[in-house]
This record gives C-alpha cells, sequence and structure tokens, in this order.
C-alpha cells in the first residue's frame, strides 16, 4: 500500500494564479522535514468554494486514498471562507480538540486567533485538519497539534507515520 497525504490549498486568489501557492509549499515542506515515512503528495489549489471544497476532500479520502489531508486557508469570518463548514459535511465524526489547541496557541502569538475556525474530523480512514492560510501561522498550528496525529491515523485504520524524532516528537500511548 502507497501511503499518501494530500494537501489542499483553499484560495480565490491562488488558485487564479494572481499570487503562488506558499501556504501549501510551506505545508509541504514540513511532512517532507519531519516525516520519515515515504509518502505520495496529492496536491492540489482551489478557490474558496464549498462545494468545490468538500468535492476535493471526498475525493482525496475515498478516491485517491490518503490517510491523511491538511487544508490550508479558508478558515477565517470573512464570507468566503467556509473550509470548516465543507470539511464538516464531508466527515463523519469532528474532533474539535485541533481546534481548540491550534486557537490556543495561535493566541500566543496574535489576539486574532479567536478568528479562527481550524478544525479537524473523521472521513473512513483519513483525518482531515484545517490549517490558517499563512506559513508562519501554518508552522505554529501543526506543529501544535501533530504529535497526536499519527496516532490519530492508527485509531482510524490508516499507516503508521513515522517521523524524525530529532524535529518533531509524536506520541502513542505505551511508547
Amino acid at each position: 500500500m502507497s501511503l499518501k497525504i494530500g494537501v489542499l490549498n483553499i484560495s480565490d486568489r491562488a488558485s487564479a494564479g494572481i499570487y503562488a501557492d506558499t501556504p501549501g509549499q510551506a505545508c509541504i515542506a514540513l511532512l517532507r522535514e519531519w516525516l520519515v515515512t515515504p509518502f505520495e503528495l496529492d496536491y492540489k489549489i482551489i478557490p474558496d468554494e464549498r462545494p468545490v471544497i468538500e468535492a476535493e476532500l471526498r475525493r482525496m479520502a475515498d478516491d485517491s486514498g490518503c490517510c491523511l489531508v491538511v487544508t490550508t486557508g479558508g478558515t477565517g469570518p470573512a464570507p468566503r471562507d467556509v473550509t470548516p463548514e465543507a470539511t464538516s459535511a464531508v466527515c463523519e465524526k469532528m474532533l474539535p480538540g485541533f481546534g481548540e489547541l491550534m486557537r490556543a496557541t495561535s493566541l500566543k502569538f496574535v489576539p486574532t486567533a479567536i478568528l479562527s475556525r481550524q478544525t479537524a474530523g473523521v472521513r473512513g480512514k483519513t483525518l482531515i485538519v484545517n490549517l490558517p492560510g499563512r506559513p508562519k501561522a501554518i508552522r505554529e498550528n501543526l506543529e501544535a497539534v501533530f504529535p497526536a496525529i499519527p496516532y490519530c491515523v492508527d485509531l482510524i485504520g490508516g499507516p503508521r507515520l513515522e517521523t524524525n524524532e530529532t524535529v518533531i516528537k509524536i506520541y502513542r500511548p505505551g511508547s
């Protein structure tokens, strides 16, 4: 079985080619830095359109077989920020602890973290995690929740993810 991870940048401007996808690329760089388990990348840039986001999350989980899908962008209060709604619509179980920890982490850096609506959920054997859209915030947030991600993927029947323990430590009970 080939291990697949999805990275989905949700941005009207990046999907239109108005600017480079620095958020998605920052996320990919972190995954490559942290994971020692080889993985195939399923990467896409799409606009802030709820039906498009839902369809892409379903495709990455159901058709592509990603064990983890990380989204960037669309988690604020603006009218076009609909990533959490799309995630919630496609997931069987929501994991609110992810969003709680990410907001608590971001509050150490910016008071506007209370406006963030990041979340996470499970669709089948896929963990979907919503991250903010700025590279600095992506690192801060993903660093906070990543220690729990490999164990969560274990629990939902996904493949075993191993990390470079010198750069990020994960937690598995009994380890």
